[in-house]
């Protein structure tokens, strides 16, 4: 049976990806191949600074179509990047490097029409500048996707969605639609329907404490009771709202596969908690799977080998689920 490959964008270039590409690669055989999009001498001079070795086979796009691919290595396009030592600090090179390394990606997904994409971990403040919230915004405004997109941090036992994402809290309540929750919520059900071939139930958070209202009319009668109505409607397992302290009890997050909160932190912070590394993010309503590993950069631990490719792996794992 033939797999389409997974292109990886190598990310940040001072950062511990080095290290957990080699973690991952060697815990766990990918069934598909796997292709970087990064530099080559700059891979190799890190490697080498942390005493680790990897095989990397370097191929070369005719007409941005992949051809030569092996199994059994590492397999990479290389992107040029000039640098004097093997981790530098992020800086305007280096934010041109990242971008010219997605372009690149971009331009082969296209081209092969692959269904899955990775990228390592990033500075978000240093690279976006900005100008998008995260990394998700930042890939679908490259599809001219503004609003129609969700950001699934997904585990198999237990996954969460943001209605907002890398947003200041106080900006929050503003920020928050009857329609944004809907269409997010749609696309989380179509991808467990399509992709997992699984009819998910939706807990859906509320926004105050307790879910009270503070003041007439709160954002829960105002705008998440009508979207769970109109979702209901949509034949969608939705329901709530629910007090985000005590939705993540054991007893009661069991009862769903995905809990919808209105904020980053209200959401991401108990699954971490709850499940460590052994989630991903999943972009949805992209034209293919982009994911990612559910952590930055981390410059403090680079040559400490202490670093957990867990949420590599997983990120890996899960789109060797699909051709």
């Amino acid at each position: 049976m033939n797999f389409k490959p997974i292109l990886i964008v190598c990310g940040e270039p001072n950062s511990i990806f080095s290290e957990l590409l080699v973690k991952s690669f060697r815990k766990y055989k990918s069934k598909r191949p796997i292709v970087l999009v990064g530099s080559i001498d700059l891979i190799n001079s890190q490697l080498q600074k942390l005493g680790l070795k990897l095989k990397l086979n370097l191929i070369f796009l005719k007409s941005n179509y992949l051809n030569n691919l092996k199994k059994d290595k590492v397999n990479i396009v290389n992107i040029d990047y000039n640098f004097k030592k093997p981790f530098e600090k992020s800086s305007s090179k280096s934010k041109k490097y990242i971008s010219k390394c997605f372009q690149e990606a971009f331009k082969i997904i296209n081209h092969n029409k692959l269904n899955g994409l990775i990228n390592g971990p990033i500075s978000k403040q240093k690279f976006l500048k900005g100008k998008y919230p995260g990394i998700t915004e930042y890939i679908c405004s490259n599809y001219n996707i503004k609003k129609n997109y969700a950001m699934l941090i997904y585990n198999k036992h237990l996954s969460v969605c943001p209605i907002t994402t890398h947003l200041p809290i106080s900006k929050v309540s503003k920020k928050i639609d009857t329609k944004s929750i809907v269409n997010k919520s749609i696309l989380i059900a179509d991808f467990f329907k399509k992709k997992l071939k699984k009819n998910p139930r939706l807990a859906i958070t509320g926004l105050n404490p307790h879910c009270e209202n503070f003041y007439y009319k709160s954002e829960e009668k105002k705008v998440i009771e009508p979207a769970i109505r109109i979702l209901k409607k949509k034949k969608i397992l939705a329901i709530g709202p629910f007090p985000a302290d005590t939705i993540f009890l054991k007893k009661n997050s069991k009862k769903f596969d995905v809990i919808i909160g209105m904020y980053h932190d209200q959401v991401l912070t108990p699954l971490k908690a709850l499940q460590g590394f052994n989630a991903i993010n999943v972009t949805l309503g992209l034209p293919f799977l982009r994911v990612s590993p559910d952590h930055g950069p981390n410059q403090k631990m680079i040559g400490k080998n202490t670093s957990n490719p867990q949420s590599l792996i997983e990120a890996i794992k899960f789109l060797n689920k699909f051709k």
